[in-house]
């Protein structure tokens, strides 16, 4: 585990900042952008945590927050410095776990019969916005796919948490008692 006696270190203040292997990269470069966002995701998971979530979320989020420092990880080494360090990655067997996750949430919730508006209980629309975020995260983790490599399963994952996300907001609500706000197309 890192430990971080310093937390200002001023090597950043020219725009740039240094990958897990030490590479200096500008702080806007794709790479940078996606796992920025994938922390983004993490702190909007802790705070729909923060706010209070049904018993059975309290057990899963926290584990999705430690794998989503298994791929911020993932992304801030470059795929040739992987083999250098004993790292945690993104494997096949999280992207099933969060498989598994929808299948038993979605059994309780039922099919989807309505688009439905982010929102009902706190919780929820707290868990909507990770699920936008999530969205976004995967979007730069592709861009950024198409010019560099990275972790096999880091696509699968996002794709599948996105869909985790949006099944946990409405099993959230469904536990709180709150009807789903349905998208009226008549409007």
């Amino acid at each position: 585990m890192p430990r971080l006696t310093k937390i200002y270190t001023r090597t950043g203040d020219h725009g740039t900042t240094a990958l897990g292997g030490g590479q200096r990269v500008p702080k806007d470069s794709l790479r940078v952008q996606a796992y920025g966002t994938v922390d983004e995701l993490n702190s909007v998971i802790g705070l729909a945590l923060a706010q209070g979530v049904c018993e059975r979320l309290q057990q899963v989020l926290p584990t999705i927050q430690n794998e989503l420092f298994h791929l911020g990880t993932d992304l801030a080494f470059l795929e040739e410095e992987k083999q250098r360090y004993a790292l945690p990655q993104i494997e096949e067997r999280h992207v099933r776990r969060l498989e598994a996750l929808i299948d038993e949430l979605n059994a309780v919730v039922g099919p989807l019969e309505n688009f439905i508006l982010p929102g009902g209980s706190s919780g929820a629309a707290w868990l909507h916005l990770a699920r936008t975020v999530c969205r976004r995260a995967e979007r730069e983790v592709v861009a950024l796919s198409r010019q560099e490599k990275i972790g096999a399963f880091v696509i699968p994952y996002l794709n599948r948490l996105s869909d985790a996300l949006f099944v946990m907001a409405r099993y959230e609500n469904k536990m709180r008692g709150v009807a789903e706000p349905l998208w009226d197309s008549h409007l």
